[in-house]
């Protein structure tokens, strides 16, 4: 029954959130009055969930200046956590193509100047970059789920090579950041929006020269962050407490 009516609000602030989106997104080159909408947006959804949120390393960045954030991928929540997670910044995502059609969402990703980009395409996968590069020149920092889908499991998959090229063309830092806790409170494939923490740790930026060539294929953990092992084949986040837990 709760989960239930958290659905309905959760559906009675997105209606009138995306349209808007769209409609000051008519108006909007870069999207950024629209992504306003999204950041109250987002507020909005963490608070109907009772999600709190505890954010780390905010002092490593500048919000006066772009930057490439890298970031682990676990749930559909993660995006509205960035949204609050990083205040300051203007924040698009390099979206899966066919997001455009589903209704409403497609609609604000467009509104708002998220970048679509068709996997399977490897000349749409150079343009997005384009589009990437534009963003980034109107103030824009853009965000890579370098895993390119959630997790199952909470382990690292393989990194794909997208957002390390986009910072090595634009010599723009990237920023590693790593969200606990959200596949427990939004599951991949749940609908059931539960109660709980999350965090957020900004652990600092690396120059994009140290991804250039192929280095970066050596070291997908480091890229992530601080605190990251392999096991199996695959990285893992460790805590900085006595606790740990897998991301």
């Amino acid at each position: 029954m709760l989960y239930g009516l958290k659905l309905v609000a959760l559906g009675a602030v997105t209606l009138p959130a995306t349209l808007l989106t769209v409609i000051f997104g008519l108006f909007d080159a870069h999207g950024k009055y629209a992504y306003l909408i999204s950041r109250f947006w987002s507020w909005l959804i963490l608070a109907i969930g009772g999600v709190s949120l505890r954010v780390s390393g905010l002092n490593h960045i500048d919000p006066r200046r772009q930057y490439i954030f890298m970031v682990n991928h676990q749930s559909n929540l993660d995006i509205p956590v960035l949204f609050q997670g990083l205040p300051g910044f203007q924040l698009r995502w390099l979206a899966k193509k066919e997001i455009l059609w589903v209704p409403f969402l497609g609609w604000a990703v467009w509104a708002a100047r998220h970048i679509a980009v068709d996997r399977g395409d490897r000349k749409d996968a150079l343009k997005s970059l384009k589009k990437a590069k534009e963003r980034m020149a109107g103030g824009i920092s853009i965000v890579f789920f370098p895993e390119g889908t959630r997790s199952s499991d909470g382990g690292l998959l393989p990194f794909k090579r997208g957002g390390f090229l986009l910072a090595v063309k634009t010599q723009t830092p990237i920023v590693p950041v790593t969200i606990n806790g959200s596949g427990k409170i939004l599951a991949k494939g749940d609908w059931r929006l539960r109660r709980g923490e999350i965090q957020v740790a900004v652990p600092g930026h690396r120059g994009s020269a140290a991804f250039s060539g192929r280095r970066w294929r050596k070291k997908p953990a480091r890229a992530v962050g601080p605190g990251t092992r392999s096991h199996r084949g695959q990285p893992r986040l460790r805590r900085r407490d006595n606790r740990t837990e897998k991301l």
